[in-house]
Parts: C-alpha cells; structure tokens; sequence
C-alpha cells in the first residue's frame, strides 16, 4: 500500500498517524484520568483515606476521559487539510467553518462539563471532611458556594459559545449584560437583598442548622440555610420559609444558645389578705424554691397592691439540661405548693384578674 497516496486531500500516512494517536491515548485515558482525580483529591485531603479515595474519584474519571480523548481527536485532526470536495456553502456559511463551531461547542461542553464536576468532586470531599465536625454550619456553607459557583461556571460557559461559536463581541455583549443588569437588579431587589442576607447568615452565625430559634410568632428548628430563604421545621411539624432579610433584620431569639429557661408567675390574692400574710407568703415561698436543688436563681416580691387584687411575682432560672418535662414539673410543684399554702392559711385568690 502507497502510504502517500492521497485521500480528501491527505495522505493516507497522516490518517494512520492519528489513528495511532487516539487509539494510545484510548488506551492510557483511564490512567490519566485516575492520576489527575487522586491528585485533586490528595490536594484536598492531604490524610488522603483509601477507602473515601476509592469511593469518590470515579466521580471525576468518566468526564476527564471524554474531554481528553476529544481535545487529543481536535489537536490531531487539526493537521489535516479540509477536504477540497467538502469546500461547500451553506446558507452563506462554508461546511468547514460549521464544522469547526460545531467542534468548539462541544469543546466547551466538555469543558464546562468538566469543572462542574471536579467542583462537584471538591464539593462531595469536603462534606466527608465537614461531617467530622459538630458544627453544621460547615456542611450548609459548602452547599451554599457549590450552588454559587456552578451559576459562575454556567455563566462563563454561555459567555464562552457565544464568544467561539458565535463570534460575537464579548465586551459589547458584558457592557448591554450590565445595562440589564443594573434594570434586573433593580426588579430583583428583594431577592437579592435575601442572597446578601444569607452571606451575612453564614459569616455572622446568629443560628445555624439545628438550632431552635423564635422568629416573630413562629418557633421551630432550622433545617436549611437557602440562597434566598432559611427553613424552619415548627414546633406543630409544619415546615415554614423565611426570607433571609427577614431572619437578619428580625429579632431571631436563638433558644438552643440559652444558657437557662425562666419560669415566671404572678398570683393574684384578694385585697382582704393582711399585709403580715402576704409578707409571710412571700418569705414561705421564698424558702421553698431555696430547697428545690434545679433551680439556681430566684426572685419572690409583692408586686402590685391595689383594689381588685394583690401580686406576688415570682421568677425562677432553671438549668437548660433540665429538660422540658422537668421544667414544667418544676412550674407544677410551685404552683400545687401556693395552693396548699393558700388554702391551709385561709388565703382567698382574687376572682377577676
């Protein structure tokens, strides 16, 4: 066979070079896929843990190989001459120059395709890494720039098509983009005022997932930090979205970072008990949260005197690791301890309050 025999305007030696390239680089893919997977990983995660490796670099090998078969295929092919026989017109556009913004499209595919999955990659080993830690603040953080930087990947790669493909002006094209931008933002003031509400969430910590917080008439655990909103799981199970300006420009009372829960009551006492009784009420009532151990600080006064009843406040601190049925066990004892008081001293409550 004449190797320098002539097919579409080559020799037929140029096609069994390339034949060549492409089937030692079919060969060697999986090799260079896996070696550039494991160092990524291995840059990421210098403890470098075999079992995590094995169960995590596959993520990243299947587009690598694509993207380097394709880019190796592009570069060799380029040295062959476009096909004489080929040189046609359609809709004023030569079959060559399709050919070769078809060729860039996918390129850019891949590309892209590429980088959202090594983000994706990095993304998945962090939260391995994150899990390790108690604070979940991490794992919502992690989610929260994997999200954002894939908006910039996409956003980068519709830049790039119409840039290669398309031939257009890219600085002609970003200074219309800000122009409609700056008109975008203004419509969209709220929802981005909500994204920068959730940078401040995530660096300030005022709460984070699992917390119990209080937001205006709502109490519930936080289960997500979002873009534009934070969920919160209520106390009757109903699962609620609050805007993010909302949680940062509220009064959000975190209940998780409490260091103790109050107990607070008033008893109302009619206006015929004597001014010795109520003091000896309040002294006995005094002593008796003095001996209840769970409760570290307290507060017993006469409040209020006045025509239609007599007050005696009471405020009592309790520990947060007594827990809530403890508590409210607690409130009990003192209520049943005022009653039994009142009704062996001849002690009458007030009727209306």
């Amino acid at each position: 066979m004449n190797l320098d025999q002539q097919f579409l305007s080559n020799p037929i030696k140029s096609y069994l070079v390339i034949l060549g390239i492409l089937l030692v680089t079919f060969i060697i893919k999986r090799l260079i896929s896996r070696f550039f997977a494991s160092l990524i990983y291995t840059w990421i995660d210098k403890k470098n843990h075999s079992e995590l490796r094995k169960s995590h670099v596959h993520r990243l090998v299947v587009p690598i190989e694509k993207f380097l078969i394709f880019m190796v295929a592009i570069v060799a092919l380029y040295e062959l001459k476009f096909p004489a026989l080929w040189n046609v017109h359609l809709y004023k556009v030569s079959l060559q120059l399709f050919m070769e913004s078809v060729v860039k499209l996918i390129f850019i595919i891949l590309f892209i395709r590429v980088c959202l999955r090594t983000l994706e990659f990095i993304a998945i080993i962090l939260e391995e890494k994150a899990k390790l830690s108690k604070d979940q603040t991490d794992d919502q953080l992690i989610l929260f720039f994997r999200d954002f930087f894939k908006v910039i990947l996409y956003i980068i790669g519709v830049l790039m098509i119409l840039h290669y493909v398309f031939n257009e002006n890219i600085g002609n094209l970003v200074t219309s983009l800000s122009i409609v931008g700056a008109a975008v933002a203004l419509s969209m003031r709220e929802s981005l005022e909500n994204i920068i509400a959730s940078f401040i969430i995530f660096f300030d910590k005022p709460f984070t997932v699992g917390d119990l917080v209080k937001v205006n008439s709502f109490t519930g655990t936080i289960e997500k930090i979002g873009l534009r909103s934070t969920r919160i799981r209520t106390e009757n199970k109903t699962y609620i979205s609050v805007p993010n300006k909302q949680m940062v420009d509220t009064i959000v009372d975190n209940i998780s970072l409490r260091t103790e829960r109050k107990i607070e009551m008033d008893l109302q006492l009619s206006v015929a008990t004597s001014a010795d009784a109520l003091s000896k009420f309040a002294q006995y009532l005094r002593d008796t949260i003095q001996a209840i151990q769970d409760i570290s600080t307290s507060t017993v006064f006469i409040a209020e005197s006045g025509k239609q009843f007599h007050t005696i406040h009471i405020e009592c601190l309790v520990p947060l690791h007594i827990d809530i049925a403890g508590f409210q066990l607690l409130r009990e004892e003192l209520n049943l301890a005022a009653i039994n008081y009142a009704n062996d001293h001849k002690i009458a409550f007030a009727e209306k309050g």
